[in-house]
């Protein structure tokens, strides 16, 4: 799979993350639910919030050690291409 393409499928996982997280925590803060489901809302709130630390925690920490492995193959092939050019 190309680069770029990884690039965006996590960025999507790590937005959709986010817009779950504040779901639930909009969830949590609203009205929308009667106080007789109060335990309802809190469990909906909490199982949004949850996995909307699932997808956006891992992948950001993914996506940092992948830039950090495509920067050091750059700084690498430019080595390289200095090193060809002195010779």
């Amino acid at each position: 799979m190309p680069d770029l393409s990884i690039i965006k499928i996590l960025k999507v996982f790590i937005i959709s993350g986010l817009c779950l997280i504040l779901l639930g925590h909009y969830l949590l803060m609203s009205d929308l639910f009667d106080a007789i489901n109060s335990v309802q809302r809190i469990t909906i709130s909490a199982i949004c919030i949850a996995i909307g630390i699932l997808f956006s925690l891992p992948t950001k920490i993914y996506l940092t050690i992948y830039l950090m492995h495509l920067e050091a193959k750059h700084k690498k092939l430019k080595k390289i291409e200095l090193t060809v050019k002195d010779n």
